[in-house]
């Protein structure tokens, strides 16, 4: 695509770029192209460079003078989501995404032009993202009914790309089928939901070929560590374990039996490991 008339710098123009190009959510994606032109090396003029999602939603655009091939040029961006992968002047134009989303996977069009936009060429890739599935929320919600009542349903929010299969799990692992209302929110997003009883354990579970997930309501109730076990612990088993070991000693020192003092050395190991094993469980 772009002008053709003899004589111009269109003319024998050469662009290629990678038709397809495929990650997975949070990596970074490079849309490859480039192109040539017979008068490469002696245009001096200005190389613009465009990246679209559509043909007329140009979100990334560069431009830089093609006088000499040293210094930087202005089409990086460190810090930025999108910057471009390589140097215009060398015929570089490929698109560098970082930590590509869901939301990225769709067409795009890489253009340059050259002379002012007379001469121009573009060509589209296509980028697909994948996303393995993902419960974003699991909550319960309240709204109300026709007779005034309120009713109260768990909602599970999940999303993946391709879309994950949703389902409900009893406690016994069976799976709901009656009441479950699921609809597609977004393009890469399901929300499912279900009546819900107060101390009902009910489990969300989503799958897709990238992998699956699952979430449990309530939450799992961890035990909190007590604040008064390890006081006592080391109250009562310390000054054990100093008597025990005192006795010992005065025992072995008096008799001076070697037999004896390796079964004092036995005992204290085995006090020290069983006082930091029951510290460590309820700290």
């Amino acid at each position: 695509m772009g002008s053709s008339s003899p004589g111009s710098l269109s003319a024998s123009w050469n662009m290629v770029v990678s038709p397809e190009v495929t990650v997975s959510r949070g990596e970074d994606a490079v849309l490859n192209c480039s192109f040539t032109h017979p008068q490469q090396q002696s245009y001096s003029g200005t190389i613009t460079v465009k990246w679209a999602r559509a043909p007329d939603s140009v979100f990334f655009s560069c431009s830089v003078r093609n006088e000499s091939m040293e210094g930087p040029t202005n089409c990086s961006f460190p810090g930025l989501k999108h910057s471009l992968h390589g140097d215009p002047r060398r015929g570089e134009l490929s698109l560098l995404i970082r930590e590509v989303q869901l939301s990225d996977n769709g067409e795009y069009v890489c253009r340059v032009e050259l002379d002012r936009q007379r001469d121009y060429r573009e060509k589209k890739i296509q980028l697909h993202v994948k996303g393995e599935p993902q419960i974003l929320s699991l909550s319960v919600v309240e709204t109300p009914s026709d007779s005034g009542n309120t009713t109260r349903r768990l909602q599970c929010e999940v999303e993946g790309n391709p879309l994950p299969k949703l389902v409900w799990l009893l406690v016994s692992r069976k799976m709901m089928e009656n009441q479950v209302m699921t609809t597609q929110t977004a393009l890469y997003r399901v929300t499912s939901s279900v009546p819900y009883s107060e101390e009902e354990v009910l489990t969300c579970r989503v799958e897709s070929e990238l992998g699956e997930a699952e979430r449990t309501y309530p939450p799992s109730k961890t035990i909190q560590p007590s604040k008064t076990i390890a006081p006592v612990i080391c109250g009562v088993l310390v000054p054990l374990l100093l008597l025990i070991s005192a006795g010992v000693i005065v025992y072995c020192l008096r008799k001076r039996i070697g037999e004896l003092y390796q079964l004092y050395q036995w005992i204290y190991s085995w006090l020290i490991t069983l006082i930091s094993e029951l510290i460590y469980q309820h700290l």
